[in-house]
């Protein structure tokens, strides 16, 4: 696994594999000198519907002689790349872990409640803002 997401081609395929960089919003790397001559190498605009961006956790899914471009993103780029490539139910249960920064009810079963459904820990954390251990010790 790589901590980088990438940028990748997959012509003529079904794209259940990560999202197209436009739903995830403004990202800074597809305004690089790096990203642009890619695409332009590819013979792609940012737009094109074979262009995925993929999160790093998911690289290895990636085929091997697939066009891939490593890019850098910033942790709230990341952080809603992994929300558009959570399935619809953890993708709610994603939006209520963000809302639960700005409140404290009912939050040991909001914490229990995700990791059952299987949201990782890291990703509880990352999203609450809580400290690993606490949400480790809320399944507890």
């Amino acid at each position: 696994m790589t901590d980088d997401a990438y940028l990748v081609l997959l012509p003529g395929t079904a794209h259940a594999l990560g999202v197209p960089p436009a739903a995830v919003g403004d990202l800074a790397c597809m305004e690089t000198p790096a990203v642009q001559a890619w695409l332009q190498a590819q013979g792609v605009t940012a737009d094109s519907p074979d262009l995925r961006l993929v999160p790093p956790e998911e690289t290895a899914a990636v085929p091997e002689d697939a066009e891939r471009l490593p890019v850098p993103l910033g942790d709230e780029e990341l952080s809603r790349l992994r929300h558009h490539t959570a399935p619809p139910d953890l993708a709610r249960l994603e939006d209520e872990l963000l809302a639960y920064r700005s409140c404290t009810d009912g939050r040991n079963a909001l914490l229990t409640r995700a990791l059952a459904a299987g949201v990782p820990a890291h990703r509880v954390a990352e999203l609450t803002g809580e400290d690993l251990a606490t949400v480790k010790a809320a399944t507890g």
